[in-house]
């Protein structure tokens, strides 16, 4: 019977966990993190493996993030569990990077760094997304105000007024995605 190389193969200093407690998880690749977020391969196939042909499969760690549910388990040994833990780990990442600190309505002076502040927040969507941002004299607030489709967001004057408002903004600033890439105005 072939046995699987597993994890356990390794050499106590080479397995991933162990390497992320010792070296920090900046040192470790892709191919490692995915090892950690899946846990544990299947019968006759190694998390090592598994982790693999997910990279393999989708090319980059960006269309992995991009991939369905439904995509992701197509690929033998991901199951709707891991897909589920892969879906979490990414969504986590997505989270953090689009929190935004609290600036000073003086320091969004520039659309440079209103872009600044934005970017994160609007870059994987696959539909477009309107925001308003409230400034009122000491902090800024977001608020998302309407989500569209593919080429358009339908947004109400009603529902802009009324977060200005609820903001006590002394201005506000528009912000929407364009998600086909093109940055020239509709």
């Amino acid at each position: 019977m072939n046995k699987s190389f597993t994890i356990h193969d390794l050499p106590k200093e080479e397995r991933p966990r162990e390497r992320l407690i010792k070296f920090g998880e900046q040192a470790l690749s892709a191919h490692e993190l995915l090892q950690l977020i899946l846990g544990r391969g299947i019968a006759g196939e190694s998390v090592a493996v598994t982790a693999q042909k997910l990279l393999t499969h989708f090319g980059s760690l960006q269309k992995l993030a991009e991939a369905s549910i439904e995509e992701l388990s197509e690929i033998k040994g991901i199951g709707l569990a891991k897909a589920a833990q892969i879906k979490a780990a990414f969504e986590i990442g997505r989270r953090i990077s689009t929190q935004t600190l609290p600036y000073k309505s003086k320091e969004l002076n520039n659309p440079e760094k209103v872009y600044q502040l934005i970017k994160s927040k609007l870059k994987d969507y696959q539909r477009e997304h309107f925001y308003i941002i409230a400034l009122n004299i000491r902090n800024y607030s977001i608020a998302e105000i309407s989500i569209g489709n593919l080429n358009a967001s339908i947004v109400h004057p009603r529902e802009v007024f009324a977060e200005a408002i609820k903001n006590r903004a002394a201005s506000v600033i528009f912000v929407h995605n364009h998600p086909s890439g093109d940055p020239e105005p509709s």
